[in-house]
């Protein structure tokens, strides 16, 4: 059963049709997934690359997503509704297909690697115009642009490969040792690498994170380089983690001038993120392990550096302090921290408590000057 494409439009002889999503939830547990079986088929009528819609739903759901071009097989980590899936998919239409002049998806992006730039150009009107790019999955399409030569309905690659092959046999290449398949374009290189990372087992994707900002801060390009290392922890989809990492990489016993120093770098993943700034937590306490003498002390201090620069939220602090775990140092280790940490907890709790107490005013006198709450 066809749906329009724009399910606003609700004319039953509108001329964009798409598929309707099929999803097959498999496995169990921790394993369980969801296979998007006519994924190839709705991403054809919308024009697009197959592997744009699908990481559109991790970039939603925070869920990782799978890809095999090969078999056609795209995948969602997690249980998830194939109406759930559908309205979702709306979302990216309306983001990502839709002309914004004219609601017809007629329309094909150009993406600029080297000015970090999406452009969007209508067949049907003739609009241009650029994307506004801070959703996550221009990260994406940044490092897997569309083959302009199918209408931006494929990854450049195949393209390539092909006239790659003709000019080695041209050259009398084709099977001597100088004509290996290894000689790609490079955006070929980076499509191919993103795939195969992306593909990789967590454990994997977090050392090739760890070893990315330890080459940056090794090659003294640390200080500026805050965006970058949030772009490749988004490529391999391990922000949440990457506190945890900072944290190993960028503090040691001078821990309080390093957060002063590295704020704008933890902010990029703990800011609105709790499941970061936990993370950040582990860290702390990884920190602390390894400078016992200079930090455990102090921890109420450094607690609140972190609060006071915006990088860890009350409520996650006092989760954090409610439940003692042995997931980063020992049991005993993290209850002495907990304890050095009481102090600030408590006083964090009680300045929250007068926060929240409410005086109630005076009914004024005259009618006239109560205050409109809507209209301010």
């Amino acid at each position: 059963m066809s749906v329009n494409v724009n399910r606003s439009v609700l004319d039953q002889f509108y001329r964009y049709k798409m598929p309707r999503l099929i999803a097959k939830v498999e496995g169990k547990g921790n394993g369980i997934k969801t296979v998007i079986v006519n994924m190839v088929d709705v991403a054809k009528a919308l024009n697009r690359p197959p592997t744009y819609p699908t990481k559109f739903f991790g970039c939603e759901l925070g869920a990782q997503t799978q890809f095999d071009s090969k078999n056609d097989r795209y995948i969602v980590n997690g249980s998830h509704e194939a109406n759930k899936l559908q309205d979702m998919l709306d979302g990216f239409v309306r983001k990502f297909v839709l002309c914004p002049e004219c609601d017809n998806p007629e329309t094909e992006l150009h993406v600029n690697p080297k000015k970090q730039t999406i452009g969007n150009s209508c067949k049907a009107c003739g609009y241009r115009g650029m994307l506004d790019t801070r959703h996550k999955l221009c990260t994406f399409i940044l490092k897997n642009p569309p083959d302009p030569t199918e209408g931006g309905s494929a990854p450049v690659k195949k393209e390539k490969e092909k006239k790659n092959r003709k000019k080695d046999k041209e050259n009398g290449s084709g099977s001597g040792e100088g004509g290996s398949g290894e000689n790609f374009d490079a955006p070929q290189v980076v499509n191919l690498t993103l795939s195969e990372d992306l593909e990789k087992p967590l454990e994997e994707r977090v050392n090739l994170f760890y070893n990315f900002v330890k080459h940056k801060k090794e090659t003294g390009t640390i200080d500026a380089a805050d965006k970058d290392i949030l772009v490749e922890a988004e490529r391999l989809d391990v922000k949440a983690m990457g506190p945890l990492i900072l944290s190993e990489l960028l503090f040691n016993e001078n821990i309080r001038d390093q957060i002063k120093k590295y704020k704008r770098h933890f902010l990029r993943f703990c800011h609105n993120n709790k499941k970061a700034q936990k993370y950040l937590l582990g860290g702390f306490e990884c920190v602390v392990k390894l400078h016992q003498v200079q930090l455990l002390a102090r921890v109420p201090i450094i607690l609140k550096e972190l609060y006071d620069s915006d990088l860890l939220e009350e409520d996650v602090i006092f989760a954090w302090a409610e439940k003692v775990s042995k997931k980063y140092v020992s049991k005993e280790l993290a209850k002495e921290i907990q304890t050095k940490a009481a102090p600030f907890v408590v006083y964090s709790s009680s300045a929250r408590e007068l926060k929240v107490e409410t005086v109630k005013p005076d009914k004024p006198e005259k009618e006239e000057d109560d205050i409109d709450i809507d209209a301010i």
